[in-house]
């Protein structure tokens, strides 16, 4: 299933209307031509001019550097706008202790967030969507359905600018056509729950 990582490189060719051509990995069972271009065995990874890209940084990066437009680059001061809600999410999700204040941690980051986005939304970058938000994006689609199947959660009614956040995002042609099926999250995050 392409993660949150690669989606998010997906969503920026699909927002740039750049075509391409998707080879999925089984990353239980790399492919000898995978591991040749990348050791490592990350993904996403991208060719640019005969030249293979690894981290959804740094390829995000590069397309907005060879396609300008439309223009998806977010300001620096805004860039890392709502990036502690994922690991707050993951923390939530591995807890076994209802008292941990795991889930009061993912709460308070989600509520900053909703804050944020009354005060300069509907985007993090204003009135049109930009590179912070397809990051965010496919994060908080992972933290929707894995929190929804494993801890029965989602997000509360209290946060009405982050739940259309959400259903902004998720709606959009260029997330549908990129997104995980829900069985196919669910299944990926069954391994960092036991």
């Amino acid at each position: 299933m392409p993660g949150p990582f690669c989606q998010r490189v997906l969503l920026t060719l699909e927002e740039k209307h750049l075509p391409y051509d998707m080879k999925l990995v089984d990353l239980t069972n790399k492919p000898e031509w995978f591991t040749k271009i990348n050791p490592e065995g990350k993904v996403p990874v991208v060719k640019f001019d005969e030249k293979w890209v690894a981290d959804s940084d740094v390829i995000a990066k590069s397309l907005e550097e060879n396609f300008p437009n439309p223009p998806l680059a977010t300001p620096p001061e805004k860039s890392s706008v709502g990036s502690k809600i994922f690991p707050a999410f993951v923390g939530f999700l591995k807890s076994k202790d209802p008292s941990d204040g795991k889930e009061q941690e993912l709460l308070n980051e989600l509520s900053s967030f909703n804050d944020y986005l009354k005060e300069n939304g509907p985007f993090i970058n204003g009135e049109k969507i930009s590179s912070a938000d397809l990051s965010l994006g496919p994060k908080l689609y992972h933290m929707e359905i894995a929190l929804g199947n494993y801890k029965n959660w989602s997000v509360p009614e209290s946060l009405p600018y982050v739940k259309s956040y959400m259903k902004n995002i998720f709606s959009r042609d260029s997330f549908v056509k990129t997104i995980a099926s829900p069985a196919d999250v669910i299944a990926g995050w069954a391994k960092h729950i036991s």
